[in-house]
């Protein structure tokens, strides 16, 4: 099997789960397609694959993250240098259903929405998402649990959910 099948039957696999994670980070769905098919154009280029990477999907989400987290960075220095005096644009928010959560996603911190989608909807480990980001696994478990309490303090009710379940 060539390196273009191996990537289009992981892109067949993952494509859908790697958006929806991507989508939680950034709580932008344009932006969410478009670093996952960023990160399976890398692979696409990259000689052989994905050979030698031993969990694809990972290594793609890893590259999207990156991506986004490259394309903020870009943003907000811009902003800086171009948008001083004008508001900030803002986007219109997703489907009803998602609202209230993508919402609160978007109103944490970058580094407690980061982990939190990593484990909650990449279902990582800690010690996944640690090596993942390289960080100490203390770091992310204290970003997961200030994540959870701003996102509690966002979403009214989560707390009585989480507690009668």
């Amino acid at each position: 099997m060539n390196s273009v099948s191996d990537v289009a039957e992981v892109y067949h696999a993952c494509y859908r789960r790697l958006v929806t994670q991507l989508y939680a980070f950034t709580t932008d769905l344009t932006e969410a397609q478009d670093v996952v098919q960023e990160a399976f154009a890398r692979a696409v280029a990259r000689p052989g694959g994905f050979a030698g990477i031993d969990n694809p999907e990972a290594w793609l989400r890893t590259v999207a993250l990156n991506v986004v987290r490259r394309r903020w960075r870009r943003r907000k220095v811009l902003d800086l240098i171009l948008l001083r005096d004008r508001p900030a644009l803002t986007s219109t928010g997703p489907e009803p259903d998602r609202t209230d959560l993508t919402q609160a996603l978007d109103a944490i911190p970058r580094s407690y929405r980061e982990v939190i989608v990593l484990h909650y909807y990449a279902d990582l480990s800690v010690d996944e998402i640690s090596a993942a980001l390289n960080v100490p696994a203390g770091t992310v478990k204290s970003r997961l649990s200030r994540g959870r309490a701003a996102l509690a303090a966002l979403l009214p009710g989560y707390r009585a959910e989480v507690t009668s379940a």
